[in-house]
């Protein structure tokens, strides 16, 4: 199956869906907006906390220098020095700082809570959207893509994506305010101190910029193979009876330690090129540091900078080296959350499924006349599947589709359910065609009866109800009747309300079967589809099934693909498909006196059921 990848997309993609993940938060703009203005008045509250303190260090030094002017020189003694110090304009300061650093704690607080709720609403408000983009994609799309792949996107992409707008935006924010906040405040102190400061923000950024740039392709990769990890998982779970009944034990895990390895490789050297921005920028941060107290020590000993002034720079140095390193962390961060943001608008750019015609066609009553006209289909318009496909079916009628595999059978099913559309002719169902109605309103005139059964987890009576959900309770028990599954369900200890559990591993084959035949009885629809629906059982159980499908076709059109002629014998139409085409129609009877295909392929099948 192709597999879409991004891995090997520009660069430049990553602008793009950084573009449109600020896009996508215009609901939650006015949030995110006070969470910002709170997050800077957090940061500006904590920015005035080392000029008060190299203020309160400068008015103790005046302090301490006056009582020994007052002292003609000499070093006051402790009880003189303590009453020279105003502890009262100290002690305001201190409120002040105290009050400061606390304003700083609540608005971070208040803004945290407000973008975690901004962060869960996106998260709720993407994955709806992935989900309500699944029902519009094509089938097609389906039959190319792994689940796992669709899975991980749904999941571990959108929530990095809530993750990193709950916490990097704050500290982008932060960190942002802060630069500027304590740049002003720097420049303010020493301007020549600050050029030295500044030195190191454009090498560190340089340097980080190269670095991410060699991240970027391998956090892509990174979250691609996560996708086909997942599906291989997936995969493997839901199919070990398979792959211990072949023995592909070594084979199977084989193939996933390949995957698992190449996510190992695509990961580490992801973290590997994003985790060297950290110590680059701290070497670079640190130079400067100790330039910073060489040169405001110097100052200080010339008296051009007062002690409590140096003191309070220090501390703006740390501070401003601070979101620097921040950013380089969260460098690596940024760079996957783009990179699964880029994943998720990828997956909601996919081609939809043509829009319906509008107006639209409707058909009421239904009476069940089908006509296929001169049908042609390919799945990948290289290799025809339908060629010239042309039949005209009856109301009522039970039409069996026959031939080998690959001819054919359940493409014209599909084709029926528009889950493809004929790349010419068309098909009609009461002279209405089917491309000129709404897709739901022709897969409502059908009930299925797959092959491949399919239950969710949930009790019966809600499995039961899956096609029908205003269907009442006495409803539900006439179809188990007709179906005869009503007793086998009384029999079990919960009756209607046993949870199935997800793999329907708790009931057997045959059991399954004849649940999803009452369900189509259940929905009442009035024409059928039954699809191989016998392949899977035994003769008993086969039987049973049968004389199920006779009450459920009563009185509709169907159609009924099976590779055991003997369960077709009685359909008023037989048609037998080769290489995409009817070879041969009719009843059962006049295909063997035909002695053609049909009688080649049912007397074959019945030396092997006398074999055995």
């Amino acid at each position: 199956m192709p597999k879409h990848s991004t891995s090997g997309e520009k660069p430049q993609k990553l602008s793009i869906a950084f573009g449109r993940f600020c896009a996508s938060l215009r609901p939650w703009r006015v949030a995110i907006l006070c969470a910002a203005i709170l997050a800077i008045g957090a940061t500006v509250c904590s920015i005035f906390g080392p000029k008060l303190l190299g203020s309160m260090t400068d008015y103790a030094v005046e302090d301490y220098q006056s009582a020994i002017v007052a002292a003609n020189g000499a070093v006051p003694d402790a009880e003189t020095l303590g009453a020279a110090i105003n502890w009262g304009r100290l002690g305001k300061l201190a409120l002040i700082l105290i009050g400061l650093y606390l304003a700083s704690a609540v608005l971070n607080y208040i803004q945290g809570v407000i973008l975690s709720v901004v962060s869960a609403h996106y998260a709720r408000k993407m994955r709806t959207d992935i989900l309500e983009k699944i029902s519009h994609l094509p089938i097609s799309y389906f039959d190319q893509h792994q689940f796992g792949d669709v899975l991980s996107r749904m999941n571990n992409d959108v929530s990095m994506v809530a993750n990193t707008l709950a916490n990097v935006l704050t500290q982008i924010i932060t960190s942002a305010t802060t630069l500027v906040g304590i740049l002003i405040m720097m420049l303010t102190i020493s301007v020549w101190l600050s050029v030295i400061a500044l030195v190191a923000v454009p090498v560190s950024l340089i340097l980080v910029s190269f670095i991410a740039k060699k991240a970027q392709a391998f956090f892509r990769s990174q979250q691609t193979t996560l996708g086909t990890l997942n599906s291989a998982i997936e995969e493997d779970y839901s199919g070990q009876s398979i792959i211990k009944a072949n023995s592909y034990e070594a084979t199977a895990f084989q193939k996933f330690s390949s995957t698992n390895q190449r996510l190992y490789e695509v990961s580490w050297k992801a973290q590997f090129y994003s985790a060297l921005a950290f110590p680059i920028t701290h070497i670079c941060t640190n130079i400067s540091y100790v330039l910073i107290c060489v040169a405001g020590g110097r100052l200080a000993i010339e008296g051009k900078l007062m002690i409590g002034s140096v003191q309070a720079f220090i501390q703006y140095v740390n501070q401003f080296n601070r979101p620097i390193t921040e950013v380089s962390q969260i460098t690596s961060n940024i760079q996957q959350t783009l990179a699964a943001a880029e994943r998720i608008y990828n997956f909601l750019d996919e081609p939809e499924e043509a829009p319906d015609l509008d107006p639209v066609k409707t058909i009421n009553p239904v009476q069940g006349a089908v006509e296929f006209h001169k049908v042609n289909f390919s799945y990948d318009k290289t290799k025809p599947i339908i060629q010239d496909f042309s039949v005209k079916i009856k109301p009522g009628m039970q039409v069996a589709i026959v031939g080998p595999t690959g001819a054919g059978k359940t493409t014209i099913i599909n084709l029926l359910m528009r889950f493809y559309d004929p790349d010419s002719g068309y098909i009609t169902i009461d002279g209405v065609p089917t491309r000129e109605m709404r897709r739901s309103d022709v897969r409502k005139l059908f009930g299925m009866v797959l092959q491949d059964t399919w239950l969710f987890s949930g009790t019966i009576e809600e499995n039961l109800k899956y096609g029908n959900h205003h269907a009442t309770h006495e409803d539900i028990v006439r179809a188990t009747e007709a179906s005869s599954i009503h007793h086998f369900i009384e029999s079990l200890s919960h009756g209607y309300h046993t949870v199935i559990s997800e793999d329907s591993d708790n009931i057997s084959a045959g059991e399954k079967q004849l649940l999803t035949i009452a369900r189509a009885m259940v929905a009442n629809p009035p024409m059928m589809i039954l699809d191989e629906a016998t392949s899977n059982v035994d003769t008993r159980t086969e039987q049973i099934i049968q004389d199920a499908f006779a009450k459920l076709t009563h009185g509709r059109t169907s159609f009924v693909i099976a590779h055991r002629l003997s369960t077709i014998r009685d359909s008023d139409l037989i048609l037998v498909m080769k290489a995409g085409n009817i070879v041969e129609q009719g009843t059962h009877d006049e295909l063997l006196k035909q002695g053609g295909f049909y009688a080649e392929l049912y007397n074959s099948q019945f030396a092997e059921t006398a074999e055995v």
